[in-house]
């Protein structure tokens, strides 16, 4: 079977290794090299160094809309194309050029968590378990027939790192099996109910404010969902603070005002129970304990950081 394999980040990474090495990949898509980190240097994406490195043709369409890209495409001869976090919407004149059709691996058990962020979506909201779904694209986000299945248990200290890390291997399997009985005739084929499907809609900075007026047991799971992208912060004294860690313990204190110093933790009112910052980090500073930053800033039990 010819596969044109569509994909950008690490998530993806997995995917097309297995991909690689159990089937036919004829070409690589992916986004346009682009600046990164502090240095502002152009570099490629993961996906297009692990298809470098394993020989395969890479193409970098701004727009997989263009018409010249389409007629690569065509040329390509796909019977199936596969798309994992690529990056853009896939015109319908795509979705229905290969005989097999266009599938895609998302990161939440759909309908559930539809969009962008369904990792730090199913962290934030408390879910104790997740998943991976693949499904046939279809003409609105994530809303195509789904092929396969497979569950992943959210841990309590899970972040949105860590569990990344295990649905994209989990998912390269389903993904591998997937176009397996795809190609063999067998693959199942059931339409989402689309009344049950919610959203998780891409992150911003301002989602991951911690406003300690919230509970506390939200403001943790807020903070994991947000480590390591787009990181949850607070300003204190006119610094906006990264927070890496957090833990919700009983008590009460008014929001924002500082309840303790324990020999780690910057322990804060919230709207319901208390927030030990364990692990926090100053502009332009290495990542330090609550303890150090209180130091740091000189600050004391009883003091309002909200103020």
């Amino acid at each position: 079977m010819r596969i044109v394999f569509m994909g950008t980040p690490s998530f993806a990474v997995p995917s097309l290794e297995i991909l690689a090495e159990q089937q036919h990949v004829v070409a690589v898509v992916t986004q346009p090299d682009k600046a990164q980190g502090r240095g502002q240097k152009i570099g490629m994406s993961p996906v297009k160094k692990l298809a470098l490195g394993l020989g395969i043709p890479v193409l970098q369409p701004r727009r997989v809309a263009d018409p010249q890209f389409i007629k690569l495409m065509q040329d390509l001869r796909p019977d199936l194309c596969v798309v994992v976090a690529f990056g853009q919407k896939i015109p319908d004149t795509l979705l229905e050029l290969p005989p097999f059709g266009c599938i895609n691996l998302h990161s939440s058990l759909l309908p559930k968590y539809r969009g962008a962020a369904p990792i730090n979506k199913a962290i934030a909201e408390g879910d104790g378990v997740t998943g991976v779904t693949t499904m046939y694209l279809s003409s609105e986000w994530d809303a195509g027939d789904i092929i396969l299945q497979a569950e992943e248990p959210i841990l309590p200290e899970d972040t949105a790192g860590t569990l990344h890390d295990r649905l994209m291997v989990k998912g390269a399997d389903l993904l591998a099996e997937t176009v397996r009985q795809i190609a063999a005739g067998t693959a199942p084929r059931t339409p989402q109910d689309h009344s049950q499907a919610t959203y998780a809609f891409k992150l911003t900075k301002d989602d991951a404010y911690l406003d300690f007026r919230e509970d506390a047991e939200k403001l943790s799971r807020l903070v994991r969902a947000m480590n390591p992208w787009p990181t949850a912060h607070t300003n204190i004294q006119g610094e906006s603070i990264k927070v890496w860690e957090a833990v919700p313990l009983p008590g009460q204190a008014p929001p924002g005002q500082i309840e303790s110093l324990t020999e780690t933790a910057l322990v804060v009112g919230c709207g319901s129970g208390l927030l030990a910052l364990e692990k926090v980090q100053r502009p332009g500073r290495k990542v330090i304990s609550g303890r150090d930053l209180a130091n740091g800033l000189r600050l004391k039990a009883g003091q309002n950081i909200m103020d």
